[in-house]
Formats: C-alpha cells, sequence, structure tokens
C-alpha cells in the first residue's frame, strides 16, 4: 500500500506505541508504518509527547536510529486529543458522557482513516483505558478492510510494568523495575498478538463510510445489515430503504419492484417470465396500476404504447435489468436478499424473497 498507517491509543503509558512499532519492524515479514497516530486524553497526549518526541529522552527518535529505520511521519500533529464537540479537550474518561465522546471520536478516525482506498491501518489497542481499546477494536471491526489489522503487543515480565522500559535495545542498557530490581532491556520479549476481525463495512450505507460517523450510528447501521432483510417503500417518494441504505430510483424500476413486493405480502408465490415474442397482460396492468401510484399526474402514453400487447420478455428483462444493476451499485454485497430471483433454473420463475412481515410501503 502507498500509505501505511499505525493507529494506537494510549493513556499514561506511550511506551505501547514504542513496542507495538518495534514489534512490527523485527517480525519475520517487517511492516513499517509511514505515519503514526495516538488518540489519547490531554494527560496522556503531555505523556506521549515528552516521552516520545523530545529530544531527551526521545525514546521514538532512538528507536528509530538504533534499529536503522525510514523517516515515519509522528510529531505532536498526530497525536489526537480527545475532546467535547466544542474542542475542549478530556483530561481522562470519568463518567458516560466522556465515554460516549470518545466512542465518537474514536469512531470517526477510524471511518477518516479507511476511507482511502490506498492506504492500510494498523490498529493497536494495547494501550488507553480498556474502554478506549474497546472503541477502537470495534471501529476497525465495522470499517475495516482486507488490508487493515488488529493488534495487541504483549511484552515480558518485568518489563511490562517498568516505566522506564520503552522497546528492546539492540544493546545494554540497564533499567530499574518498579521493585527497585536492575535488568538489562536487551533480554526483553516483545510479542505482536494479531487479533483477527469480522469487517462490517460491505453492509454500511455510502453516506455513513463517507460522511461523519457517531458509534451509535455505526453500530446501528451495522445491526441493520446483519439482521432479517427488510424493505420499505415509500412510492409518492420514489425511494425505497433497503435495510440501512436508502435509494432512490426512477419510476419504471420502482414499479416493477414494488409489483413484487406486493405479491411478497400477498404471499402470492413466483410468477413465469413473459415470452420474449408474447405479452402477459396481467403483469401488464399490475405493472402500469405500480405508475400511477408513483406518478399520479405523469405521462404513461409511452409505457401504455408499449405494453398495449401486454408486458413481454425483452420490456420485463431491460427493465429488470436496470433495478439489478441499480441495487448493486449502491448496496454492494449485501444485495441478494433485495434482488427479484429468478430462481437459478429453467424455466425461470421470478420472486422477491423478503419475509412478508419484512415489507413495508409507506
Amino acid at each position: 500500500m502507498p500509505r501505511r498507517i499505525l493507529l494506537a491509543v494510549t493513556g499514561l503509558s506511550p511506551q505501547v506505541v514504542t513496542e507495538t512499532l518495534y514489534a512490527l519492524v523485527t517480525q519475520e515479514a517487517p511492516w513499517i508504518p509511514d505515519e503514526i497516530h495516538l488518540i489519547t486524553t490531554r494527560d496522556g497526549e503531555e505523556r506521549a509527547r515528552l516521552s516520545l518526541l523530545s529530544e531527551q529522552p526521545g525514546w521514538f527518535r532512538r528507536l528509530r536510529h538504533d534499529y536503522g529505520l525510514p523517516n515515519i511521519h509522528f510529531n505532536a500533529e498526530y497525536i489526537h486529543i480527545l475532546g467535547t464537540p466544542g474542542g475542549e479537550p478530556l483530561d481522562d474518561i470519568r463518567s458516560p458522557e466522556d465515554n460516549l465522546l470518545a466512542a465518537d471520536f474514536i469512531t470517526e478516525k477510524v471511518r477518516e482513516f479507511t476511507s482511502n482506498a490506498d492506504t492500510a491501518l494498523h490498529v493497536s489497542i494495547a494501550g488507553g483505558r480498556k474502554t478506549m481499546g474497546f472503541f477502537l477494536g470495534y471501529a476497525l471491526s465495522i470499517f475495516g478492510r482486507p488490508q487493515d489489522r488488529l493488534s495487541h503487543v504483549l511484552v515480558s515480565a518485568p518489563f511490562e510494568s517498568s516505566w522506564a522500559f520503552f522497546y528492546p535495545t539492540p544493546y545494554e542498557s540497564i533499567i530499574e523495575t518498579h521493585d527497585k530490581k536492575l535488568i538489562d532491556t536487551r533480554d526483553a520479549h516483545v510479542i505482536l498478538a494479531d487479533i483477527p476481525f469480522v469487517s462490517l463495512r460491505h453492509g454500511l450505507p455510502d453516506d455513513l463510510l463517507n460522511g461523519h460517523a457517531r458509534y451509535a450510528d455505526a453500530v446501528r447501521q451495522a445491526r441493520r445489515s446483519l439482521g432479517p432483510a427488510t424493505l420499505e417503500i415509500d412510492l409518492r417518494q420514489k425511494r425505497i430503504r433497503a435495510g440501512a441504505h436508502e435509494i432512490s430510483l426512477p419510476p419504471a424500476q420502482l414499479a416493477l419492484l414494488s409489483l413484487f413486493a406486493r405479491r411478497a405480502q400477498d404471499r402470492g408465490g413466483a410468477i413465469s417470465a413473459p415470452a420474449k415474442d408474447s405479452g402477459d397482460a396481467a403483469l401488464a396492468r399490475a405493472y402500469l396500476d405500480e405508475l400511477a401510484i408513483i406518478s399520479p399526474d405523469g405521462d404513461h402514453t409511452a409505457t401504455e404504447r408499449a405494453l398495449r400487447k401486454g408486458m413481454d420478455g425483452d420490456y420485463f428483462s431491460q427493465t429488470l435489468s436496470k433495478l439489478r444493476r441499480l441495487l448493486k451499485n449502491r448496496i454492494g454485497a449485501m444485495v441478494v436478499p433485495y434482488i427479484i430471483d429468478d430462481g437459478g433454473c429453467r424455466p425461470r420463475r421470478y420472486q422477491l424473497k423478503i419475509a412478508p412481515e419484512n415489507i413495508r410501503f409507506v
């Protein structure tokens, strides 16, 4: 990928950044990020800036030098402080309101970083409060793509509990543990635990993928995409809601979908496609009735002329093909329940396979 991003949440232990970076660049197949982004509180920002980005101790600079790493974009601008909608930074997450603010902030950052197809995102949930790690992992599950990864870094004892430890050095470096023992950082073991996740991205509507993402909205849309297929049809407004997707349709395609939706509601069963050279008068009448509801003041003369001998196979297949194409373009991989099914074998018999109780006309 042209752009590799390491994204982590941190609290008062910014070591997770250098520990994760060390694990990524020293694994069997090194993964070197182009940039590093942190999400933290105001106190966490100060701790990360002073320990990682300072001239002394400057742990980020030292890690790059010790392991010969190329330039990685990481400065104070890449540390994102959790805050209120008014811009007031959070010192910590202490209340349900703070929790919700953190969830929305983290969700939007993940949506933003996954919006470009040319990026690969590696997310670490090793730092920060447990709720921050949960929100970060869940947001990646909602918005993540095949090229994205989720991990947790594991550090061997007694190094994991030492403030002075930031990564295993390739040379002798003696530090003191919390219980006053001396240890050599060369002896530390840092392991990157890869965490598989299920991506729900393919079921989300475009407006959520491309616009501002709130945590509650993202969860609600993901739940809709995983639940049973639901279809809501608003003929006067010429639009439908297929699960989480709101779609405007041309009258010709909407009329055909509406016709099959009513048949599904009435448990009418599948119907045979009209023959190519002979029209189906009943199908034509039902189709024109839907058009009259959709556009009561519209001029349907041309359509009535085309269907004067009934709806033939060509008219049916052309209208159906365009409807399928429109739905696939908007819904993507989750489109199958909303496609008028042809039975999969000959002779073709068509029906909408959505439960009657899940179809609603506005």
